[in-house]
């Protein structure tokens, strides 16, 4: 009966209308956030070592500079201007070998030699266990990383044309690699293990640990100082237009793909434009709630008020308006996660198809109820200010 009584003049239009505008507003937001995380990984795939937020970038080779005897290394002003822009958080250098290398691999009764190069990074830059990136002093062992398109060339075409056999990662990691290194001039030599730690689809180098890099560059090297000639770059969105300005101002280049960067730039700008909608409508939408409730409870103030001098309590006069909001609140939610599955029902296999992995929806379901959440306890606050009001009627 009382209840009945509490929820006299409620208008069913106006809590239909919170319910859809919330309903519309929580599936735009849940749907976008949802859609970039499925979406994203077209793009955004992060190499097995090196994260997709880093940036690899050189100077122009040209004729010009050829001929013209000119460094292609960064200097210190280059580097310090660099670390001075907003969009960079850490610049990393490349250390190339001052020593000669010889690599071998033997597999069976066949032995193969060739002459290599090792760069490194500092290590905070590769993704890696410390444990299977660890080199100490003195060691005869040093893990190697290596791109992936060097194995794909001996493969496809080294491999073919000599008639040996073809490697896998997972073989040639497995391979026993004998690594002869020494100084410019023979004078010192150095017998060695090489341990494949893994393929690098971003990394277009062989990269050895920076530790290693310094050891054998003392004991080996020329002594000469020669200016990086490629630097790793954490930027803060790999696609931000300035960063291409900048690069280009410089006629400097970004190794790998520069379009996936832009893609995913693009992707994020329009979905936080999206995502900025859905949330502007549910913020109306949960003004129109707050809003309605509070029409009704002004229009029953006389009721509430004689609830409450004879004695009931004020949880329990609020109560039904709070069960209102609740009920509006959880029957929007769930009607969005039907929305949600039903649209993502219809986008996952073409992004399937196009070499995407889509993510699970927990998250994007934990965000939604943390909204909803924040919503119910908006209108509770409101409620048990409005009881309040009316005992001092």
């Amino acid at each position: 009966m009382i209840r009945k009584l509490l929820r006299r003049n409620t208008s069913p239009a106006r809590v239909v209308g919170f319910v859809l505008s919330n309903f519309i507003g929580l599936t735009i937001v849940l749907g976008a956030l949802q859609f970039y995380r499925d979406a994203g990984s077209i793009w955004t795939s992060e190499d097995s070592f090196v994260k997709s937020d880093y940036l690899i970038i050189n100077k122009r080779v040209t004729t010009s500079n050829t001929l013209g005897g000119a460094t292609s290394g960064f200097t210190d002003e280059e580097i310090a201007d660099i670390k001075g822009q907003p969009w960079c958080r850490k610049v990393g250098l490349f250390t190339s070998c001052k020593f000669r290398v010889y690599a071998g691999l033997q597999s069976g009764d066949r032995t193969m030699t060739t002459s290599l190069f090792f760069e490194s990074i500092p290590d905070e830059f590769v993704d890696v266990p410390r444990q299977q990136w660890e080199y100490r002093s003195g060691s005869n062992e040093v893990p190697i990383i290596m791109a992936k398109d060097y194995l794909t060339l001996y493969n496809f075409g080294f491999a073919s044309s000599a008639g040996l056999p073809q490697l896998s990662e997972g073989l040639m990691g497995s391979i026993p690699m004998t690594l002869r290194l020494s100084s410019e001039h023979g004078e010192q030599v150095l017998n060695m293990h090489g341990r494949v730690a893994g393929f690098s689809n971003r990394l277009n180098t062989i990269l050895v640990p920076q530790q290693f890099m310094d050891e054998m560059n003392r004991t080996l090297g020329s002594g000469v100082t020669r200016q990086p000639s490629r630097l790793i770059i954490d930027v803060s969105s790999p696609g931000d237009v300035a960063i291409t300005q900048y690069l280009e101002s410089h006629d400097w280049e970004v190794a790998g793909d520069k379009s996936a960067s832009s893609a995913s730039f693009l992707l994020r700008v329009i979905v936080g434009i999206v995502a900025g909608v859905g949330g502007l409508i549910t913020l109306l939408s949960l003004f129109i709630l707050i809003l309605s409730i509070s029409l009704i409870m002004e229009k029953n103030r006389d009721i509430l008020h004689s609830l409450l001098m004879l004695g009931y309590d004020a949880g329990g006069v609020g109560r039904p308006y709070i069960m209102l909001a609740v009920t509006a609140s959880v029957v929007a939610y769930l009607l969005s996660v039907v929305a949600i599955l039903a649209m993502r029902a219809y986008y996952l296999t073409p992004i399937e198809g196009l070499g995407g992995v889509p993510t699970g929806l927990a998250g994007t379901l934990l965000i939604g109820l943390v909204l909803t959440g924040v919503i119910i306890l908006l209108n509770v606050v409101t409620v048990r200010r409005r009881v309040r009001a009316s005992f001092y009627k």
